[in-house]
């Protein structure tokens, strides 16, 4: 993720929450805010409802390729938290990476194209 750091401070997940934007759909919950920064920084959070580590892993690198692939299409300057649903983890990839795309949009991430 060239353009992206991790956030891992408990204050700013619990900010982002409280404060952010959020989309909903089947795979994943979005939340986004500016942070006043050049760069994006991104946050994945999974719960123990999802399964053991072995599976609460897959849908972190699940969650974290998805954010890969469209990061050049995101604007910067916001933080990010990507939270996992069930279908995050067995769910087909290509219609994980829509409705990522679609939530984007909702919350106005997206970069318009020329």
């Amino acid at each position: 993720m060239q353009f992206t750091t991790s956030l891992k401070l408990n204050h700013v997940f619990r900010r982002l929450y409280a404060k952010g934007e959020s989309a909903v759909g089947s795979f994943m919950v979005v939340y986004c805010k500016k942070n006043g920064l050049g760069r994006n920084r991104l946050g994945i959070t999974t719960g123990t409802k999802l399964g053991h580590a072995v599976v609460r892993n897959r849908a972190r690198r699940r969650l974290r390729e998805c954010y890969r692939l469209q990061e050049s299409r995101l604007k910067r300057g916001y933080d990010v938290v990507l939270v996992a649903r069930s279908r995050s983890v067995e769910g087909d990839f290509s219609q994980m990476e829509a409705a990522f795309l679609r939530q984007c949009k909702k919350l106005g991430l997206l970069r318009e194209e020329p």
